[in-house]
């Protein structure tokens, strides 16, 4: 018992003694919350991403984010909102904020430098707009770009077509579908709820008239990249398959603009979709086409870098973000 008792005792010392010997340079080195020299730095984002797709590359650039009240009634039109901010919760969603992204995309096709959509514009939102400081990142200038393709004439598409009354992509010609352009240039979308999209196609697109050629569904844009007809979200709006050397991917536009409430229920309705049964009946469509040929795509308001896949599941479909799929 006497042994037992004296290993405890020396034990005991030991690591009194540690304690002693420790606490200087604990007090010595220890930081206090006053004693932090970085400052906070806020959210940040990576600016671009690029990948290979067979004998092509392309680009996605973040063009900025907005952060409305929703995701209802943004999404979800046509039930009510506590059935949305179900699934936004369900799926580890705020369901009282959410963040829209855009992602224009670059394609290079080795003869041609070619641009999907051009943003917001400098001045149009406060936390976007950013697109050619992106492209300036990542290694391009505006002077490159051969072929603009607008997929559909929305604002935060066609805002970056021109900055301080030029031509941002100054060497450039412009494509888009007919039906689109024939809508937004008529003289009744520069009235009533028409107007914001007509002015601004008036001031951004109008000018560019002349360098403009008008696509259907099936027609290239140069070799490798073939319109899909896409409608419902505005009467022209425009998918385009790309391929090069057996490779694939789509790109979307806003054929589906949110990676869970869109795509796990694509009967919901959107309020920027004009057609909203038209638009549902599409995204269907192309979501079922992604799921069963397992073929990636980009979408101007996936996560950024707006790069993945669509998987069947349940009544509708789920996201799955590339990872480094497009890299190899």
């Amino acid at each position: 018992m006497s042994q037992i008792k004296s290993g405890l005792t020396r034990r005991g010392a030991m690591v009194a003694a540690a304690g002693v010997l420790a606490t200087p340079y604990i007090s010595k080195f220890t930081i206090t919350p006053a004693e932090a020299k970085a400052p906070m730095m806020g959210v940040s984002m990576p600016s671009h991403y690029r990948f290979k797709l067979g004998g092509f590359e392309m680009a996605s650039f973040h063009d900025g984010v907005w952060q409305p009240d929703g995701p209802h009634p943004i999404f979800g039109q046509n039930v009510s909102a506590e059935e949305v901010q179900k699934l936004a919760a369900d799926n580890m969603l705020p369901t009282a904020k959410m963040e829209i992204q855009f992602a224009p995309v670059v394609v290079n096709t080795g003869n041609e430098l070619v641009l999907f959509d051009t943003g917001n514009g400098a001045a149009r939102r406060p936390n976007a707009g950013n697109l050619a400081a992106a492209m300036k990142g990542a290694g391009y200038t505006p002077d490159q770009v051969d072929v603009v393709v607008i997929t559909h004439f929305h604002p935060d598409h066609i805002g970056g077509l021109m900055e301080d009354g030029k031509p941002a992509f100054p060497n450039a010609r412009y494509v888009t579908h007919e039906a689109e352009y024939n809508f937004w240039t008529k003289p009744e979308a520069m009235e009533g709820g028409l107007a914001r999209v007509g002015k601004l196609t008036a001031s951004n697109v109008k000018p560019l008239a002349d360098k403009f050629t008008f696509i259907k569904d099936g027609a290239d844009v140069v070799s490798g990249i073939r319109a899909m007809e896409a409608t419902g979200h505005t009467p022209g709006h425009t998918a385009y398959h790309i391929e090069s050397d057996g490779k694939r991917i789509l790109l979307g536009g806003d054929f589906c603009n949110h990676y869970v409430v869109s795509m796990q229920r694509p009967d919901w309705h959107v309020r920027f979709d004009m057609d909203k049964e038209g638009a549902a009946a599409t995204r269907k469509k192309v979501l079922g086409m992604l799921a069963s040929e397992k073929i990636p795509f980009t979408s101007y308001h996936m996560p950024f870098p707006a790069v993945g896949y669509v998987e069947a599941m349940g009544e509708g479909y789920r996201y799955v973000p590339a990872s480094y799929q497009m890299n190899l």
